[in-house]
Parts: C-alpha cells; structure tokens; sequence
C-alpha cells in the first residue's frame, strides 16, 4: 500500500513537472501569453520607433498629443493608440506608418505628409501581406498620396477613419483613399474620403465588404477590377465623375448606395455578371443613371433613377438582364439601346415605372394597361443624328410615333415592358 502510494506520488510529480515544463515552453514560444504592458509616449525624435522596437507582441503603446515623425514600421503584434491630437508627420518622404506584422490596431491618429511618387506606393499607412487583420480605425488622414494601402493582408478592416486626398496635379496622377490589392476578406466601412483619384479602389481581390462610406470630389467613388463575391452596401457617392464602377467582377451584391449629384455614370457596369443591383438611388442631373457595357446575368431590381439626361444606357452584348421593379423618373431619355433585338423588361408580371408612361389601369391591379417601349425609330433617329431633335414636333414626327403604336411590327426592336407599374416600388431602409 505504502510503495503503491509512493509509486502513485512519483507519477503525480512526474505529471506536474511534464506541465510545467510545457507551460513554460508555451510561454517561451507564444508571447501572447505574456502579460501584454503599455506604454506612454510623449513626442522626440527616434522615440516612437524605439518603443515599437522595444515593445513585445500584445503590448499597447499610447501616444501624447504632439508631433512624432515618420516614417514608422510597426513589426510587433501591438496596439498603437493616440488621442486624437496625436499626429505622425512622414515628412514627405515613403509611407508615415508601415506594417509589418498581423494583429495590429492604429486608432484615433492624425497622419499627414507620406511620401509623392506613384511607384513606391507612398501611403498613409501600408499594410504589407504580414499584416492579416490588423485594423485601422478612427483616424485623420491628411496630405498623404495614398490614404490607406492593403497590399495583400487577409481580413483587414478599414473603418470610421476621415481620409482627405491631395488636390494637386492632375485627377489621375493622385493617390486612392483606400487601395486594396489581394486582400480576401477585408472590410472598409464608414469612412469619409474626399479628395484623390477614387475613393476606395480594389483590384484583383474577393470576399471583400464596402459599406457606409461617404465619398465626394472624386474620379471614382467605387472602383472594382477583378474583383469576387464582394458585397458593396449603403455607400454615398456625391459630386464625383462617376459613382459605382464595376469592371471585370463577377457576383458582386451592390445594394442601399447612393449617387447624388455624379457628373457622367451612377452606376457603371463593365464585363460584370451574375450580380445583384438592388435598392440603389442615382439623382441630381447625372449624364446617365446608369451605363452598362457588355455585363450580363444580373439581377437590376428595386433601384430609382432620376433626373438624368439617360437614365439606362446599355450595350455590347448587354441584353441577358433581369431589369424589372425599378423606378425611371423624369429622365430626359428613359432608355438608350441602339439595336434591333427585341428585350423584355419585365419578371414574373412585374415590370418597371416609367414617369413618362401615360397609361390607364382599368381592372386596378397596378399594371399598365399598355405595353411601354421606350425605343421607337424616332429614338433611333435622334441617337444616331442628334439635329433631328429639331423635328421632334413637326406633323412628320408625330405621323411616325402613331404609327409605331399601332402597327408594332414597324418596331425597330429594343427594351419593351409588358407589365410597366403605374406607380413606382416602395423603397426599402
């Protein structure tokens, strides 16, 4: 009994100092596990490179208000966090804060003066393929080429940050506010950027998220190239040259955004498919609504489109569209396809509103009475001569479109609803 005990108490001892050992080696290897510090910095030169040089993984590092001078290469896992009066200044020259290294948070910052040469990439802050979801949050981007560059790190998130881009040179040869490169996963939400090239531009990437940005005075609001399964939601876009560019993506949802104002495209679909545009409002004098340029497969629903000189101009093989529940008002000229197929715009019973569309609904049930076609020979005629605008009410003119309605096989082709709404859809939140 004595010897089976002393044997049980050798095994005990042995288990305990197997635990130990293993602890101590997983606190060796796994610096998480390491009570994380934080530090304190007030500004000097050199100082906030050595406290992040200094720092472990998991640390925080604390900035005063002041200014501290770049550039900054953050390759701990720590948080960097200032106190909205802290300001990181580059100095103009390369990126103001560089990261290198997973799990990074850089939070209510001032960032300002990165570097100016399009082929390095300056930025306010670069976040390279080692930085997997670091977060930049809170900030105030300002006088940096690139606001902030995602260049190949996994799930990132981009949020409630103001980033104001450069005025200068030409609107090409300015810097994006967020540019994304190979980066599945990541999120940028809530943002205000204005100023630059685009907004937020992506390229080459999927499985991203765009929501509740607010973007103004740029080239583009949105850029999409090559880019998957991306969700682009609740975004507004004002006074920019075009809004919502889609180029090259396939099974995007874009939905909730808004074009207020934009000078040439809303929304502007380029070699995209099998997408979901829904719930989206384009208004405020833009040359056309929307342009779509052979992109097919999508579903075009719910959307409003207003006060546009074109509200819908499609073409280049773009006809294998749903377009159905989508309200055309007062657009100077509701659609513009020149061809001769024969489209249907409508799904299931349910067409599209068109303010122009002066019908009757005898039985009540919401539907015109009457088959809508937007495109007629006169259209033709005017889209290919644009002088004959001149004869739009001479009795020639008049002769022609009468004609057309009643003997429809004199029909050049083009978009034909046969189920247009007399009222437009509900919007939805």
């Amino acid at each position: 009994m004595f010897k089976k005990q002393n044997h049980s108490s050798s095994i005990s001892f042995g288990i305990f100092r197997g635990l130990v050992g293993g602890l101590f080696l997983l606190l060796l290897f796994n610096p998480y596990l390491v009570q994380a510090k934080e530090y304190l910095v007030a500004p000097g030169k050199g100082v906030l490179q050595l406290a992040i040089d200094s720092a472990n993984n998991g640390d925080t590092i604390k900035l005063s208000s002041g200014v501290y001078t770049g550039s900054i290469n953050i390759s701990r896992s720590l948080s960097l966090l200032g106190n909205n009066d802290s300001i990181i200044d580059g100095e103009g020259t390369g990126h103001v804060i560089k990261v290198t290294a997973p799990d990074v948070v850089i939070k209510n910052l001032k960032l300002q003066y990165s570097g100016n040469e399009l082929t390095t990439e300056d930025s306010g802050i670069f976040i390279t393929d080692k930085g997997d979801r670091t977060r930049v949050e809170s900030n105030h981007f300002e006088n940096n080429l690139i606001g902030v560059y995602l260049k190949g790190p996994d799930s990132a998130i981009v949020s409630d940050n103001v980033i104001i881009g450069s005025q200068h040179h030409r609107i090409n040869d300015r810097g994006n506010g967020v540019y994304l490169w190979n980066t599945p996963g990541s999120i940028i939400k809530n943002n205000d950027i204005r100023y630059g090239r685009d907004g937020i531009f992506v390229n080459s990437s999927r499985n991203n998220v765009f929501h509740a940005n607010r973007m103004r005075d740029l080239r583009f609001a949105i850029h999409y190239m090559y880019t998957q399964d991306s969700e682009v939601s609740n975004n507004i876009s004002i006074n920019n040259h075009v809004g919502f560019a889609l180029m090259f993506s396939d099974r995007i949802v874009a939905k909730g955004n808004q074009s207020i104002g934009d000078h040439q495209r809303g929304l502007f679909f380029n070699f995209a498919n099998y997408s979901v545009i829904e719930d989206n409002r384009v208004s405020g004098g833009v040359e056309k609504c929307v342009f779509i340029y052979n992109a097919n497969y999508n579903q075009i629903n719910n959307n409003y489109f207003e006060e546009c000189q074109i509200g819908i101009h499609f073409t280049a093989g773009s006809e294998k569209n749903d377009v159905y529940s989508n309200a055309f008002i007062n657009n100077r000229t509701q659609v513009k396809y020149v061809g001769t197929r024969f489209i249907e715009w409508s799904k299931n019973g349910v067409g599209n509103y068109w303010s122009d569309n002066a019908s009757f609904d005898i039985d009540a049930n919401g539907i015109s009475d009457q088959t809508y076609s937007p495109n007629d020979l006169v259209d033709q005629i005017v889209w290919r001569h644009p002088m004959a605008k001149l004869l739009l009410n001479s009795p020639s003119v008049k002769l022609l479109k009468w004609a057309q309605s009643e003997f429809p096989g004199i029909h050049p082709g083009g978009v034909t609803d046969s189920a247009p709404l007399m009222k437009p859809p509900q919007k939805r939140d």
